[in-house]
């Protein structure tokens, strides 16, 4: 027990927590070791011993400030990294405030991916967890050892609540500022008691968010609207077909439009300096450019798609598999063979691609944009520039969305700035933007992507064989993380959702084959999950059909080593109505669970199909995140989930003629508008497990729920996305 007398006199305290206390704020906070976290998930990353740096500051003005070491996208984990740090300091929530930390590995590593900083996977509360609570717990011991030394009281009848430090006793209290600068010069508690889940009293509640009104009176800053002085904005000619190249341009009729200061060639095209945005682009159209198709992508979708239907005749690379399908397909009763096809997808968010950057009078440089993974920005940008990482400082705003679209290996946005600004001389700092037609056409899509699969049931409908082969071309292949992620030619995010499913099949074999085609891809919220839950839930529910068993007791017949999945399963289900089935002409419930992320998610949807479309009325999800440690955020992640992965089910796809893409904008590739939004239902199970994400989970079953709940209404069997009754006959 910490008695009331200071360890040490303050003279002899080592520098470095004086400068931690630096202008009256208390700074401290853990960093998990990367080399311990890659081999840890969840719970396991308690045990990965805590080392002090910086997440929360108390400030002399009572205000918690905590630094969240992630891009907050708008999926709100600013309110619940807040939350977490916050319940254990002991912080009134109205003291609370958030700021986004600088570039730098070493503070702010993301536990889950290693020594890099970055955001993705749904790790943000996963991997923040323990640390943050014990950033939390350090400083709110701190707190109370330095009370417990002004009021000369034992530390055990120091108790924090709500930003007050209190000794009942003597009926002493302290705001947080008071102690604050004082208790930072302590030693930080490398293991401090972290609370009871029965001592939580923000953890689990609906706490406000607190980004809501900075994103409601318009104050919120985004990388959009960043006016440096004397910025320029650029934006950039791009070749029409993936892997073109500048033959050559002209610039004269562009340097005569009102506005333009400089056109210039970047390895991604020409670009055109403006005053102002509008300048820019009537600039970039009068520029005449000729491009180089010879390393071009000029095939068309269908002849991609052809050529994948090819590649699947054969076995491909094994990803997985158990037993012997083919022999068990032979012998079985019954055998269903399917096809689905999954079309390019655009992350087409709200905020389109931009970033500032500009040369700083002491030689480094200064960006500001929403950084996804700051690590690979920085040192990208800084090879470009010729300086070390260190020097290109990273300032993160708020990003209107993501969806994966900022995260790229390549950092091709952050690195197209900078060589625009090098190639223009640096001269005055340059604002890249990239129109919304630049953004939907511009790659690093979701992978189109086939399966075939021929499952077999026998005489009692139990499965007893599944073949499974799928085509698309991978992500982490030829990309900076290929090493980590890709063993033996399979990358993890191909196959993830469908090589390693929770299914009890017998006999299983995965087969995938890696396409070479030109089309930048990307992982899309939820990666490949996104089509692998539809193809198993869609088959699935075929095989609880033939075996003329009901679709929900089907899965669990199948989920029996599965408990988590099977109780989201049985509780979507439940508040559905799912014994009590629409009984209207046109309409029907279908159901889908699936795990991704280390989370659990089961929809089901009711749906009324005819011939004129396909009306989405009602999705009731259950989810099993473990610790809920903000519910509200939680359902809204969810309802999220279904207005985004809605119009992909329903319509969008991105389709290439030639090699040209022929959706550039919204008219064409319409996002969910709100008369098309269901009424969403979610139930959160209640869990005292390490907390897992809900960023994406709550994609990957919506479609084949509501592909199955069209069969349910009509008959007819929709395999492929986006989905399309017309001249689909019943089954």
């Amino acid at each position: 027990m910490l008695n009331a007398r200071r360890p040490n006199p303050p003279s002899a305290r080592p520098s470095r927590r004086t400068i931690l206390a630096g202008a009256g704020a208390l700074v401290v906070a853990f960093r998990v070791d990367p080399k311990s976290a890659r081999a840890a998930t969840g719970p396991n990353l308690a045990d990965v011993k805590a080392q002090p740096n910086a997440f929360v500051r108390i400030g002399a003005d009572d205000t918690v400030t905590v630094v969240i070491k992630h891009l907050d996208m708008g999926q709100g984990n600013t309110t619940g990294l807040a939350t977490i740090l916050a319940d254990e300091l002991g912080a009134d929530w109205k003291q609370v405030r958030t700021e986004f930390a600088p570039a730098d590995a070493k503070l702010y590593n993301n536990s889950l991916m290693g020594p890099i900083q970055g955001t993705g996977g749904s790790t943000a509360v996963a991997n923040s967890w323990f640390q943050l609570r014990k950033a939390g717990a350090a400083a709110r011991e701190m707190l109370m050892a330095e009370a417990a030394f002004r009021w000369k009281a034992p530390v055990s009848e120091i108790t924090v609540a709500e930003g007050v430090v209190r000794h009942a006793p003597s009926g002493r209290q302290a705001r947080f500022g008071e102690l604050a600068a004082s208790a930072a010069t302590l030693p930080v508690p490398t293991e401090p008691r972290l609370k009871d889940p029965g001592e939580w009293r923000l953890i689990g509640q609906t706490v406000p968010r607190l980004d809501s009104v900075a994103k409601t009176d318009g104050t919120a800053v985004y990388s959009l609207d960043i006016r440096r002085p004397g910025q320029v904005t650029a934006v950039v000619a791009r070749a029409p077909r993936f892997g073109a190249t500048v033959k050559a341009f002209d610039a004269a009729a562009a340097r005569r439009v009102a506005g333009v200061v400089d056109v210039v060639q970047v390895p991604t095209g020409v670009a055109v300096l403006a005053r102002d945005t509008w300048s820019a682009m009537k600039g970039r159209e009068a520029l005449a450019v000729t491009w180089d198709d010879s390393t071009a992508e000029t095939r068309s979708s269908e002849a991609i798609l052809a050529e994948y239907r090819e590649r699947a005749k054969g076995p491909g690379l094994t990803a997985s598999g158990r037993g012997d399908p083919q022999a068990a397909l032979k012998g079985a009763a019954k055998v269903i063979e399917a096809e689905f096809t999954f079309p390019y997808l655009a992350h087409a968010a709200m905020e389109p691609l931009n970033a500032t950057i500009e040369r700083a009078a002491d030689g480094g440089y200064d960006v500001y944009a929403g950084f996804q993974f700051q690590t690979v920005e920085q040192a990208t940008m800084a090879a470009i520039l010729g300086v070390t990482p260190d020097r290109v400082r990273l300032h993160s705003n708020w990003a209107g969305g993501s969806f994966g679209r900022r995260a790229t290996p390549t950092a091709d946005y952050l690195a197209e700035a900078a060589t625009v600004l090098k190639a223009s001389g640096e001269k005055t700092p340059v604002h890249l933007v990239w129109t919304r037609e630049d953004d939907m056409a511009g790659g690093y899509y979701r992978p189109t992507v086939l399966h075939r699969v021929r499952a077999g049931i026998d005489g009692k409908g139990a499965v007893v064989g599944w073949d499974h082969v799928m085509v698309g071309k991978s992500i982490m292949i030829g990309s900076p993380f290929e090493a980590m992620i890709v063993k033996n030619g399979i990358d993890a995010t191909t196959v993830e959702g469908a090589s390693d499913t929770p299914y009890a099949l017998p006999a299983y074999r995965f087969g995938v084959h890696n396409a070479r085609e030109g089309v930048p891809v990307l992982w899309w919220r939820s990666v490949g999950h996104s089509h692998t839950a539809h193809v198993m839930e869609v088959m699935i529910d075929e095989l609880a059909h033939a075996a003329d068993v009901d679709p929900v007791a089907y899965r669990l017949s199948l989920l029996t080593q599965a408990p988590r999945l099977a109780g989201v399963l049985r509780l979507a289900a439940d508040k559905a109505g799912w014994s009590a089935k629409p009984q209207d002409q046109g309409r029907g419930l279908g159901v889908a669970v699936h795990e991704s992320f280390g989370s659990y998610v089961a929809m089901v949807a009711d749906v009324t199909a005819q011939d004129a479309g396909i009306r989405v009325n009602r999705i009731v999800a259950a989810v099993d995140v473990g610790v809920p440690v903000n519910p509200d955020v939680i359902r809204a992640q969810v309802e999220g989930a279904v207005g985004f992965a809605l119009s992909s089910v329903l319509r969008n796809r991105i389709t290439l003629k030639d090699g040209r893409v022929q959706e550039r904008n919204f008219d064409a590739y319409a996002p969910t508008r709100m008369s098309e939004m269901p009424k969403v239902e979610v139930h959160i199970v209640p869990s005292r497990t390490a907390p897992t994400g809900i960023g994406e989970p709550g994609v990957p079953v919506l479609g084949p729920a509501i592909a199955n709940a069209v069969f349910a209404a009509t008959g007819r069997r929709l395999r492929s996305l986006p989905l399309d009754l017309s001249g689909v006959k019943g089954a």
